[in-house]
């Protein structure tokens, strides 16, 4: 399975109903409104997608790091190790930024 399965059930409490989940990025995204909010990996960690000015705060906080492309950070990117979101506190924390990222996007059509 490429991605967690247990952390994807974790993350699927905690997203709205409306979310949709696709098989993307090497793990299973949750999006809202056609955007991306949350992604569950393989090793337990996740991604979150959060708005630019968040970008470089969010990565202050324990267990975060930039996502990578092409090995360059991408703004807006945020993935998070797996020992961060062990908790459930620490996986909703995460996991609503996400969501309240893509909640507030005008909707793709």
């Amino acid at each position: 399975m490429p991605f967690d399965p247990a952390l994807a059930a974790r993350i699927r409490s905690l997203v709205p109903p409306e979310a949709v989940e696709k098989k993307l990025f090497g793990g299973l995204g949750f999006s809202i409104g056609g955007h991306l909010a949350t992604s569950a990996y393989k090793d337990g960690g996740l991604m979150i997608r959060c708005a630019k000015e968040d970008w470089a705060g969010f990565l202050t906080e324990p267990g975060a790091r930039p996502m990578l492309r092409k090995d360059k950070p991408i703004s807006g990117w945020v993935r998070i190790a797996a020992d961060a979101v062990v908790g459930d506190a620490e996986l909703a924390h995460w996991v609503g930024r996400g969501v309240d990222f893509a909640a507030g996007q005008p909707p793709k059509r």
